[in-house]
């Protein structure tokens, strides 16, 4: 099992100013450096407070690649549905530069109605968009003179430039919410996993995982060579209460602003989106006691911690990276900052040896 630092910005502009998020990201990911974290990653969102700090992912990832020297940088995720591949193809290309070959790129479809609506792209289409994005940024990162003929974009002959530092292109992950299908067909095209425990029960998530690693294997793809990373947000203090106290309130900030977010779906419908008219619901009866008590989030001191992991591996399986989340921006710094280090410290090394 290993570990990485996530970023999904969910607090709004009266609570902490953009610049101030961003300063603290960087300084964050530089001490998962030093204590050997494997990757930090951040999303693609825009226009709500629930994401929208992060419309873009390569220039803070940019940021962090400048300031660090062996983290791994991750998208989780972009967006193919809202960029020309050409376009998105160069600017991971140049963050794989930037890096000196340490990007991982996570490819997503995006769920929020109102995104498709201001950037003019209809929600109907967020599946064949993502298929042909991801094939196209793949052609352009390991052939020349590419001629692509898609549904969407049709272009060529052209030659990215610049070419990935990484042989064939960066390592291609999938960002899957609740479907094992998507999960198979990651695994069958021998593309990572990016999953989210919180947002689906415990069943599906075992459902997903097993339907990806029979996919891969099925595949013919390398044995062991897989790479699943779960996202968790991380609330931890040697107080039990107090990490429980602060845990409750950011988990309830989350809520509230991916509710308003989510309310999109009170006027839209879409059979590639089955269940999501009802998110708004389900983030109303949200209840941090019975989150916790499921595994969907850690929390407490490092033993709970220790405990709630050994159960997620124990569920789940012990091929995992496990991304936390410390600092959303509604957080502090000095105890995003303090639950990274006790994490680092006391957590991670009972489940791989310390590389500080």
């Amino acid at each position: 099992m290993d570990f990485g630092l996530n970023f999904f910005p969910v607090f709004t502009p009266d609570h902490k100013p953009a610049s101030q998020f961003y300063r603290e990201a960087i300084a964050l990911s530089q001490i998962a450096e030093d204590y050997g974290f494997e990757h930090v990653q951040t999303v693609e969102h825009y226009g709500t407070p629930y994401g929208g700090y992060s419309p873009d992912p390569v220039t803070l990832l940019s940021a962090i690649a400048a300031r660090t020297k062996t983290i791994r940088v991750a998208s989780g995720a972009v967006i193919p549905a809202f960029t020309h591949p050409l376009q998105l193809a160069s600017k991971l290309a140049m963050l794989d530069n930037i890096s000196d070959g340490r990007l991982d790129v996570g490819f997503g479809r995006a769920w929020l109605p109102q995104e498709f609506e201001w950037l003019g792209v209809s929600i109907d289409e967020s599946r064949r968009r993502f298929s042909e994005g991801i094939e196209a940024c793949r052609r352009l990162w390991s052939e020349e003179d590419v001629v692509f003929e898609g549904e969407f974009h049709s272009f060529g002959p052209v030659t990215l430039s610049p070419r990935p530092v990484q042989q064939s292109g960066p390592p291609v992950f999938v960002a899957s919410a609740s479907s094992p299908e998507s999960c198979a067909a990651a695994g069958k095209a021998g593309y990572h996993l990016q999953v989210v425990p919180t947002i689906v029960s415990h069943e599906t998530v075992v459902e997903m995982l097993a339907a990806y690693r029979k996919a891969w294997v099925e595949a013919g793809h390398a044995q062991g060579a897989a790479r699943i990373q779960l996202k968790y947000n991380c609330y931890l203090s040697e107080d039990r209460d107090e990490a429980l106290r602060r845990g409750e309130e950011m988990e309830n900030n989350h809520v509230v602003l991916m509710s308003e977010a989510a309310a999109g779906w009170l006027r839209t419908s879409s059979d590639q989106y089955k269940g999501y008219d009802k998110l708004v619901d389900k983030a109303r009866e949200y209840d941090f006691g019975k989150a916790l008590s499921a595994g969907k989030i850690l929390a407490g001191n490092p033993d709970d911690v220790i405990g709630q992991l050994d159960a997620s591996r124990a569920s789940y399986g012990d091929d995992l990276c496990i991304s936390i989340q410390v600092n959303s921006g509604y957080t502090e710094y000095r105890d995003a900052e303090r639950t990274l280090r006790l994490f680092a410290e006391k957590v991670a090394p009972l489940f791989r040896p310390s590389r500080r």
